[in-house]
């Protein structure tokens, strides 16, 4: 047994220790440190036979920090941000890209034929590019031989095959000859097969696109020229008419016009025109949640959004709550034959997944093919009014939540002690009365904190408004806020479906939802332990 626990210990610290390599390749060193201090602890608790509380503790522990607190720290990290479409990148990493983007052909220099290709038996989707280069005999190379290095792969010299070709292969740190013994030169002038290099065919090219659009291969003086792909099978070099001063945190434009560092981006320095096209992300300080409250058409939205998300869940809760337990009354009479036939029939739609039923209660309520107007002889534009799509909304989730409410007041129900009401009867109480004053107030003991719960799920039913309404109908004019949204699905759409994701300001919108929700339960958990008093 002893010999189990270690090697429980040591697999687990060695994940870890891999972990925390890839994290260390990719620069993420608070990823680092939490895998570090994860491994010493359990070391550290695991090792000795002292803590015994702490061995069953620490799992908890983690999976609380993983999977509860991390998510929470870095939302709200992130709300503070500019995080979002076109503020993804660090500043460095944005100067790069703007100066890579501004990169064109030197009408001087020839296009070359160019494979890419990856080292010999790294991984096709992360392996480190390279871009392996033909210059024709008739061709002028002269910025790749000026931009090689001698001493590289091969001597200037042995990268020449026999018909002339030359041969360069060029990576992010610059420009080498390539040597000609065993590489295959297509009769398109690409190369086909090199030592030690997986030249990727098409499709594998493809799969990284965007990895061989960014790449560049600096050459020339000081690197002021790059090598830079062209199509799938050729390259050119390009300077960039993009450059940076970096004592003044100007960019200027080969014409002259220059753009100054302002709230995350590079804006003109006159104020006409533009922004150029790559941020960076920047700390703003409380300014996405000034603009949750302030801003004018976001407040105006937000407001009622949230008086709709107030509603929902009320309605929702009250209306499955009632449905549900004047079933469970019926079905809990003893007199009731087949009562579990009935049960099993009752809870049927909660065993359904609720990605099938939602799409079908949408098609149901299509306006011109659904299944309701067909049968019931209206002509209700479900989907297309917001008061009749807030309604539709309820129905279904009055279809789907009753039978978790049947679950729970069966349940309840069937705890009640008889003798209760046994004594509610000789008092002289009916049915009604007894119903009221014995039975709701035992019954709500039990399922009163589900209530609660419930309620807080539904305040985030994220997918049921997805499948059924999509948030809509919107007015006129104004795509981003629907009349059937609630706030997570209106935090969703501003991090990934609006026209500039804005994931910062999601983030804020899902930080008032975390502090809404908490309130919300706090307060319903209080009037659930005064229930407690009833017993």
């Amino acid at each position: 047994m002893h010999a189990v626990k270690w090697l429980l210990i040591v697999l687990s610290v060695g994940i870890l220790a891999l972990s925390a390599q890839q994290a260390i390749e990719a620069g993420s060193w608070l990823i680092v440190i939490v895998v570090a201090f994860i491994a010493m602890s359990i070391l550290v608790v695991y090792s000795t036979r002292r803590m015994i509380p702490a061995k069953y503790l620490l799992p908890g522990l983690i999976l609380l920090l993983l999977f509860q607190m991390w998510p929470i720290i870095y939302t709200a990290a992130t709300a503070f941000t500019n995080y979002g479409d076109g503020h993804t990148l660090s500043k460095e990493e944005a100067i790069v890209a703007i100066q890579g983007q501004s990169v064109r052909q030197d009408p001087d220099a020839p296009r070359y034929g160019m494979s890419v290709a990856v080292p010999e038996g790294a991984a096709i989707e992360t392996g480190e590019l390279s871009l392996l280069l033909t210059v024709a005999p008739a061709e002028d190379g002269s910025e790749l031989e000026e931009g090689a290095e001698e001493g590289g792969e091969a001597e200037l010299g042995e990268n020449i095959t026999d018909d002339g070709t030359r041969l360069f292969v060029g990576t992010e740190e610059g420009l080498q000859p390539l040597s000609a013994d065993g590489v295959e030169v297509l009769g398109n002038g690409t190369i086909g097969t090199a030592p030690g290099y997986r030249v990727l065919n098409l499709m594998e090219a493809n799969e990284r696109a965007q990895d061989v659009q960014d790449f560049a291969v600096p050459v020339g003086e000081e690197g002021e020229a790059a090598v830079k792909p062209a199509t799938t099978s050729q390259a050119f070099v390009g300077r960039p008419t993009i450059t940076y001063d970096e004592d003044a945190d100007v960019m200027t434009t080969a014409e002259g016009k220059r753009y100054v560092a302002q709230e995350g981006n590079f804006v003109p320095e006159d104020g006409v025109g533009a922004a150029l096209p790559a941020g960076w992300t920047e700390n703003v300080g409380f300014d996405n949640f000034r603009t949750i409250f302030t801003d004018p058409t976001f407040r105006t939205g937000f407001l009622k959004i949230f008086l709709w998300n107030l509603a929902f869940p009320l309605l929702s809760v009250g209306s499955t709550f009632i449905l549900g337990m004047l079933l469970a009354l019926l079905f809990n009479d003893p007199r009731l034959k087949g009562k579990g036939f009935y049960r099993s029939l009752l809870i049927l739609p909660y065993a359904l997944p609720i990605f099938v039923t939602g799409l079908v209660w949408a098609a149901m309520f299509n306006a011109q093919f659904g299944l309701i107007n067909e049968v019931t002889g209206l002509s209700i534009n479900w989907l297309g009014d917001p008061w009749a799509a807030r309604f539709a909304l309820l129905l279904t989730n009055l279809w789907l939540g009753f039978p978790y409410m049947f679950l729970i007041c069966t349940g309840a129900l069937q705890s009640v002690p008889s003798d209760v009401k046994e004594a509610a009867s000789v008092d002289g109480a009916g049915p009604v009365r007894t119903l009221v004053s014995v039975t709701m107030p035992l019954l709500l003991v039990a399922v009163g904190p589900l209530l609660v719960a419930s309620f807080a799920f539904n305040f985030n039913n994220f997918t049921l408004i997805y499948l059924v309404t999509g948030g809509g109908p919107f007015d006129s004019g104004n795509s981003l806020v629907g009349n059937t949204d609630l706030l997570i699905n209106f935090a969703y759409r501003l991090a990934l479906e609006s026209g500039t994701p804005n994931i910062g300001l999601a983030s804020a919108v899902s930080i008032v939802i975390f502090l809404l929700v908490g309130t919300i339960s706090y307060l319903g958990f209080r009037q659930s332990a005064a229930l407690e008093e009833v017993n």
